[in-house]
């Protein structure tokens, strides 16, 4: 019984941690500009496919890695360049609408030039399953859980010692303000959609000697992004990492415990409860007013 219970918590803290690197996109392009980009989720899929297509076209997988990353990265610069810019003036709303628009694109243009297959990446460590109290563990479980730790200092380290990451704070915190005491916000919202789309890609690479990806597998990964993000609270990195890890798990559990067919539901169930009941999510800064 201990054993089965484990083997679910491992799988759910493996997803989660990839549900936790694209909530922490999210998070961290809303802070800087108030937008949710939907198009975080072709992130995810486009750093896992070209990884994939480099790897099965023969490049080492460590150098088809480090190239998928950062062409995704530079996907979302020139995202932000594009698209986001030119309309960063309008209604949060309409650029919500943008980024669902761009998220379309870029899946047209994945399926177009990839084709519509399901693809793989090697294992970086093997097959070979580690058995830990009972339960099996993959390797790339491993790698999922101990790279997402990695992230987590290094968002950390980037944020509280870097003139970058300290700007990219203080306009989160008070655009107007930031723009007073000379911080190019251009320049932030810029690099926040390079860094999300980063994280994205690594999230990507490491699921997909798991999960395999295909040019739609960014939906459902944005989407639980999206909801791990919220579930979080929208407001840091501790959020996005808890919300991926409490989805992943949720999810897992139920579909051991009760049906894999109601996986996918859960997310969405849990969404609910949180605007219900927690509108401002777990970790979410609470709001006071003196009257």
């Amino acid at each position: 019984m201990l054993a089965q219970f484990l083997q679910f918590l491992y799988s759910g803290m493996t997803v989660g941690s990839a549900y936790a690197l694209a909530a922490l996109g999210f998070t961290i392009i809303y802070n800087t500009s108030g937008v949710i980009n939907f198009a975080q989720g072709e992130f995810i899929m486009l750093g896992g496919m070209l990884a994939a297509l480099l790897s099965a076209g023969g490049v080492p997988l460590p150098l088809a890695i480090i190239v998928a990353v950062a062409v995704t990265g530079l996907v979302g610069l020139v995202m932000e360049k594009a698209v986001i810019e030119p309309a960063q003036n309008a209604q949060v709303v309409s650029l919500i609408i943008i980024t669902i628009g761009a998220s379309l694109v870029v899946r047209g243009l994945v399926q177009i030039w990839l084709g519509k297959g399901t693809h793989t990446l090697p294992a970086f460590s093997g097959d070979t399953p580690i058995l830990f109290l009972g339960a099996s563990l993959l390797p790339q479980s491993l790698w999922v859980l101990g790279v997402t730790l990695l992230i987590v200092g290094a968002l950390a380290w980037f944020f509280g010692r870097t003139m970058l990451g300290k700007a990219m704070l203080a306009t989160s915190h008070n655009k107007t303000a930031a723009q007073l005491v000379g911080i190019d916000t251009r320049r932030v919202l810029l690099f926040s959609f390079g860094l999300a789309a980063l994280l994205g890609a690594i999230g990507g690479v490491l699921v997909a000697p798991i999960t395999y990806t295909s040019y739609d597998a960014g939906i459902m990964l944005g989407l639980k992004g999206f909801v791990a993000a919220v579930l979080g609270g929208l407001g840091g990195g501790v959020g996005a990492i808890a919300g991926g890890l409490i989805l992943g798990i949720a999810e897992a559990m139920t579909a051991g415990y009760i049906s894999s067919a109601y996986k996918d539901a859960v997310p969405f169930v849990l969404i609910l409860l949180i605007l219900f009941f927690l509108p401002r999510g777990l970790f979410g800064a609470q709001i006071s007013e003196r009257v």
